[in-house]
């Protein structure tokens, strides 16, 4: 038996704020299984992007710990985990998050650069071409409209064939249109590359596109 793509394990995060101490969520536990899709519903405040943050490693839990395919991330050193979760994670936020001074093509291959991917450049174009970009693989994101920023941030989640994508709000800068766009061609991805998709976002619509729903209020997840 295959393990979970994704597993929370007691999972708790507090901050201290003003020497006061803030408890976002404790003891939350989850299982998501290998191509599954689920969305991560809840108000903001809630801790939503908190948890995401966890899950990629972008941070550490109070108590608790982080599972991907096996591995248990919370456990990492810092170089292991970077490593870890360059290998195995794509990240899609609602911010973009494109370096401003890499062209297109070179923010996608900028994660296969990093790992010395000597088929990188092969691997951007064709990134590049799958999410309808390859006339603007030279263009800077400033010349960039917000749809096209968000579909070269999803193409280079995807250049590294993640097992796990995580998306933060991924249409939240978008109007509708240019979001049902975005939304259809994350999705198609997903499916073709049966990639275990974990969604976070306020929006009943957005989350009925995935196969599961779950909510986190008052620091649980339902």
């Amino acid at each position: 038996m295959s393990a979970p793509a994704l597993e929370l394990r007691d999972l708790a995060k507090t901050f201290v704020q003003g020497g006061t101490p803030i408890e976002v969520f404790k003891g939350l536990r989850l299982n998501v299984a290998p191509g599954e899709t689920l969305a991560i519903l809840g108000p903001s405040g809630s801790g939503k992007s908190t948890l995401l943050s966890l899950i990629a490693g972008l941070d550490q839990p109070t108590a608790g710990s982080v599972w991907v395919d096996g591995q248990n991330m919370t456990a990492l050193a810092e170089e292991p985990l970077a490593a870890f979760r360059a290998r195995m994670l794509g990240i899609v936020f609602q911010q973009f998050h494109l370096m401003s001074h890499l062209t297109a093509l070179e923010n996608i291959t900028l994660p296969l650069d990093v790992a010395r991917d000597p088929e990188s450049l092969a691997k951007g174009r064709a990134a590049l071409e799958k999410v309808g970009l390859a006339a603007r693989a030279t263009h800077f994101p400033a010349q960039l409209s917000g749809g096209e920023r968000q579909r070269v941030a999803i193409a280079r989640a995807f250049v590294v064939q993640p097992r796990l994508l995580l998306a933060d709000e991924p249409t939240g800068n978008l109007d509708a249109k240019t979001g049902a766009y975005v939304l259809q061609l994350l999705f198609d991805l997903v499916a073709q590359r049966q990639t275990t998709l974990i969604l976070v976002t306020h929006n009943e619509e957005l989350a009925e596109r995935c196969a599961r729903r779950v909510h986190l209020a008052a620091g649980r997840l339902n």
